[in-house]
């Protein structure tokens, strides 16, 4: 196992798609756009935007996520910091901001999920814009989440592994759903990592960005403007800033 592993694993597992057109569609909607990359991972979306034009703070709570994202070509191009919300610089301003790749769903508590919204809102400029993604709870995402449904193949650097998640534990009261990321690696080594994220419904969504003091422009079901319930299984959120 390389020392990149875990972001090497995440970059094969998570290639561009749909998602990415669309986050890239958001941040590059204004030429040249000041635009805030908050939970940035390895960087794929970032550095696309700044190839692009845009002048992108990217952040991210992950050291080796983002020593993964500061070794890709055009690193230069993006101000990289560490941390969370918290860490947005004082007197910084932008016309764009995003969440993508479902992070929001790695905020447990609602408290602490508020106080981002929050603290975006007060970077952004009257009529900046937030896009972010969250799986719908309706759409029960967690049942595909099975060896026999999410088992894939994939090449790293040290060579293939298998790569599947099984769920262990959803309380739909909650929201909170328990499971593993699990692979085997090319010497038949088999590991499983544990996580926990949270699925909140469209109505908390909405309320929570209303308490930040941020509007919601759209909420689509999925990355091409579809209704919710007819995408893929996703809350696809748009919100302005005041």
């Amino acid at each position: 196992m390389t020392t990149n592993h875990a972001s090497d694993l995440y970059d094969a597992v998570n290639d561009w798609g749909p998602s990415d057109d669309f986050f890239l569609r958001i941040l590059t909607s204004k030429p040249g756009a000041r635009a805030l990359d908050l939970g940035c991972g390895t960087g794929g979306i970032t550095l696309a935007a700044a190839e692009a034009g845009c002048e992108v703070v990217g952040i991210d709570p992950d050291r080796p996520s983002l020593e993964a994202a500061q070794a890709k070509p055009g690193a230069h191009r993006v101000r990289w910091i560490e941390g969370t919300s918290s860490a947005i610089p004082t007197g910084a301003s932008f016309e764009v901001a995003i969440m993508s790749s479902n992070v929001v769903q790695a905020i447990l508590e609602d408290t602490e999920l508020s106080e981002m919204f929050q603290d975006i809102a007060v970077h952004l400029v009257p009529g900046g814009r937030l896009a972010f993604d969250t799986r719908d709870p309706d759409a029960r995402g967690w049942e595909a989440w099975t060896k026999e449904r999410s088992h894939r193949v994939v090449r790293l650097p040290e060579g293939e592994i298998q790569h599947w998640y099984q769920t262990k534990n959803v309380d739909e009261q909650t929201g909170l759903v328990d499971f593993r990321a699990h692979e085997v690696a090319p010497d038949g080594t088999e590991s499983a990592v544990p996580s926990r994220i949270r699925f909140r419904s469209q109505d908390q969504i909405r309320a929570m960005l209303m308490d930040a003091g941020l509007s919601v422009e759209d909420l689509f079901g999925g990355y091409n403007s579809e209704p919710v319930g007819q995408g893929v299984g996703a809350l696809v959120v748009t919100a302005l800033g005041q």
